[in-house]
């Protein structure tokens, strides 16, 4: 007997508009993926849901975020110049007057509003500068609470350097003691560019040595000197990490000579590294030094979809120091990344919608992922005909389901018309 069955079902990579399949659950997994399934529906105890030929996708997922930050906005003031500055300032004043309850709710409302936006996997970074470890005791909990609904990786993250911070080090292993998943860093906010380098060599072998995956928080500035993207390939390489690794924001590159960056793409696909965006913020925080022209921090997402390398996009805050707007919808972030990186083609636009699903889960190394037989029964169901619509509309998620098991509904959105008597209804489709 299946438990679940989706009628009538578009998916992602469906190259006739007219095509639909029925997917197939038992448990917590997708046993069957065909048109026009009948075999072991059984009346009152199979339920259905008729997709009406909309789009059916693996969940979303953000593999760049901040939970230990999100949600604090004004607390305990707001950031005014809306620069990075100010926000690490600003960060900085509210970390001794943290609490573990405190950090476990906000985290536990923003997975609420994951949830009903269809992103059923996180990768957070948590701040491991506080040497009580306060928020990686609180996240470390709040994933094991979570897990049933969605899934979270933690980075330990030595947010204050290093080797700036003095006991960075030692927090850093005690955090990865305690059970936190990804080695990472931040090679452009130590004092020097030589530290930068050797702090990327150093965490990197942490990683190597306890079978780690990396996430660095790279080249996040406008200096187009700050190449760490650059150690962190060769360093990857050196300790056979080729798939395991991610660099994170990498906005110098917006700036780089477009000689250099020919160097350097070819480095970053032979290491198999993963780039995370995060279009919202590098757009928000970057260039703020420039009149005009004005440079956004974008990196270079066209060219390194192009040549292959894997391009993941990240939400990174929402509602906190750094960021005071957002409401956790990666479609939002699929949406800014094909604005500004002008990926307004049609395979481009369809590689953002991968870069928020696919391509998010290779970089948090996934298990069963994707609508597959035999994967999990992880879906949402949009108010859409296909990714290019859903990045257009940012439409309602109208069923967010989890292991078989639907957990979050929305109804259609529509706007109803009355215009000179005559009423009609107006959904935005083709």
């Amino acid at each position: 007997m299946l438990d679940l069955i989706i009628k009538n079902a578009r998916l992602a990579d469906s190259t006739d508009a007219k095509n639909s399949v029925d997917i197939a659950v038992q448990d917590d997994r997708i046993v069957e993926i065909r048109p026009n399934i009948t075999n072991g529906i059984v009346e009152g105890q199979t339920e259905v849901i008729d997709a009406g030929g909309h789009l059916v996708t693996a969940p979303f997922i953000d593999p760049h975020f901040h939970l230990d930050s999100t949600l604090s906005l004004g607390q305990p003031r707001l950031n005014e110049s809306g620069t990075l500055l100010e926000g690490i300032q600003l960060w900085g004043e509210l970390k001794p007057h943290l609490t573990h309850e405190a950090i476990k709710q906000r985290v536990h409302a923003l997975a609420r509003w994951s949830i009903a936006r269809g992103t059923l996997a996180i990768r957070s970074h948590v701040d491991t500068s506080d040497d009580r470890l306060l928020a990686v005791g609180a996240l470390l909990e709040a994933k094991k609470e979570l897990a049933p609904w969605i899934d979270i990786q933690l980075v330990a993250f030595p947010q204050d350097g290093y080797f700036r911070y003095e006991k960075a080090a030692e927090n850093l292993k005690r955090a990865l003691d305690m059970g936190v998943d990804v080695v990472g860093g931040i090679p452009h906010f130590e004092r020097t560019m030589d530290d930068g380098a050797r702090s990327v060599k150093a965490l990197c072998e942490i990683a190597t040595d306890r079978g780690l995956l990396v996430d660095m928080h790279c080249d996040e500035t406008d200096d187009p000197m700050s190449r760490h993207i650059e150690t962190l390939a060769s360093e990857t390489v050196r300790l056979g990490l080729q798939g395991r690794v991610a660099g994170s924001h990498l906005t110098s590159m917006h700036s780089m000579d477009n000689y250099y960056v020919s160097k350097l793409l070819p480095l970053i696909k032979e290491a198999g590294i993963t780039a995370i965006p995060n279009p919202l913020i590098n757009i928000t925080l970057q260039g703020r030094h420039d009149t005009y022209p004005k440079r956004r921090g974008m990196t270079r997402v066209k060219e390194m979809t192009a040549m292959g390398i894997n391009v993941a996009l990240g939400h990174d805050c929402v509602m906190d120091p750094w960021y005071s707007f957002g409401s956790h919808d990666m479609l939002d972030v699929a949406h800014m990344a094909t604005h500004v990186g002008q990926m307004t083609g049609v395979a481009e636009t369809k590689a953002m919608f991968k870069a928020v699903t696919d391509n998010s889960a290779k970089v948090m190394h996934l298990q069963d992922y994707g609508i597959a037989k035999g994967n999990y029964a992880d879906l949402v169901i949009l108010q859409a005909q296909d990714p290019i619509e859903a990045i257009r509309l940012r439409p309602a998620r109208l069923f967010v389901i989890r292991r078989g098991k639907v957990i979050s509904t929305t109804a259609p959105v529509e706007a109803q018309l009355n215009l000179d008597g005559d009423k009609e209804t107006v959904n935005f489709l083709r």
